[in-house]
């Protein structure tokens, strides 16, 4: 099934399915019943130094990506969980970022996709 992403701040859609945090910090101004969450997966968010050194930067972004990856690759569990998720219907990624195309969310299910498609 499909996999989107939805900033945590855009209101909830019955479209959306399962919808999972994947952030570290809970989004800024925002309740726990406000953004409708199946699921806060903090530990498939990037850890706190390497999305520290990211910034957003998209210079880094390819660097980002390598490197958010390999931790995710030592997350095999949370890795798993969104894998049966996804095969069960639709999942939607929830972050905060303002940024829309760099950031861990987008990564995320980069690497997902590309998971599934092997």
């Amino acid at each position: 099934m499909g996999i989107q992403l939805k900033r945590a701040y855009d209101p909830p859609a019955d479209a959306d399915g399962y919808r999972v945090l994947v952030d570290r910090v809970w989004p800024r101004g925002l309740s726990r019943d406000a953004l409708k969450l199946d699921l806060w997966l903090k530990e498939a968010a990037p850890s706190t130094a390497l999305r520290k050194w990211f910034g957003h930067d998209p210079d880094r972004w390819d660097e980002f990506r390598k490197r958010y990856f390999q931790e995710l690759d030592d997350h095999a569990h949370e890795v798993k969980i969104l894998e049966d998720k996804m095969r069960a219907g639709s999942v939607t990624i929830v972050f905060a970022s303002k940024e829309q195309r760099f950031n861990n969310a987008a990564a995320l299910k980069e690497y997902l996709e590309h998971r599934r498609s092997r």
